[in-house]
């Protein structure tokens, strides 16, 4: 398998990064992780085939994890996509859908897709099959609004994908990346507690628990980004792959 990094940013674009949207691929799958605001240009600098991807995952309602599924689903239509799509996410996201596609294109939730469209919405700590790739959402911590909030681990072809969303330190990630074939964590800050967000240094002090076999940082600030060349791990970046 391969997870691709199409856009690995927060969400001001710190170091002109795009935002977050991971793509896992094998055999069997063909799924993304969040789709924020800029996925979908993202998606074709990479030269993507969208209308391959089977499922996309959502972790929580803010913009830069969220708001590229408009822009994603017109692609779709005006691309005269046929084969199925699943979008699943929280609690809510049925509704949340809808919104998001009317506050940007007016009357484009009452269009007819021409593939057949399931929005799923899923429970913490409730595995959920997808043909054969198990997701079982975890809940994290990052604040009131734009929640409910999910961190996943994906079991697929053997393998195990992990990411922790966006959130600030909470036990519920050790179950969720235990020994994972890769661990996909935010690292926002270096050692500065900002609420609703992970510092590296919090990270550190509980990989030991954790124990991934590879741990990937994303969704960096500036802070972590002028740090890059000095980390002891590796740090994503926009167009980065990983194979499984």
């Amino acid at each position: 398998m391969r997870l691709r990094f199409v856009g690995c940013g927060d969400a001001f674009g710190s170091g002109g990064r795009f935002n977050t949207c991971f793509h896992l691929t094998g055999d069997s799958t063909n799924l993304l992780i969040d789709c924020g605001a800029s996925s979908l240009p993202a998606l074709k600098r990479l030269e993507i085939a969208r209308n391959d991807i089977a499922l996309i995952l959502i972790t929580h309602f803010h913009g830069d994890h969220f708001a590229g599924l408009p822009f994603f689903l017109l692609d779709a239509q005006f691309s005269r996509r046929t084969k199925p799509l699943v979008i699943a996410g929280p609690a809510g996201i049925e509704m949340r859908l809808t919104q998001v596609m009317e506050a940007l294109f007016e009357n484009s939730s009452k269009t007819q897709q021409k593939f057949d469209l399931s929005v799923v919405s899923l429970e913490p700590e409730q595995p959920v099959r997808f043909g054969e790739i198990t997701v079982t959402p975890y809940p994290v911590v990052h604040g009131e609004s734009g929640g409910p909030f999910l961190g996943y681990r994906i079991e697929a072809e053997g393998r195990v994908v992990t990411y922790s969303a966006d959130t600030e330190w909470t036990d519920t990630l050790v179950p969720l990346a235990r020994e994972a074939d890769l661990f996909i964590a935010e690292a926002y800050t270096y050692d500065k507690v900002v609420k609703n967000h992970l510092s590296l240094t919090t990270l550190q002090a509980h990989l030991d628990d954790i124990r991934p076999k590879r741990l990937v940082l994303t969704h960096m600030g500036e802070d972590m980004l002028s740090r890059l060349d000095a980390l002891s791990h590796t740090a994503a970046h926009d167009g980065m792959s990983i194979d499984l």
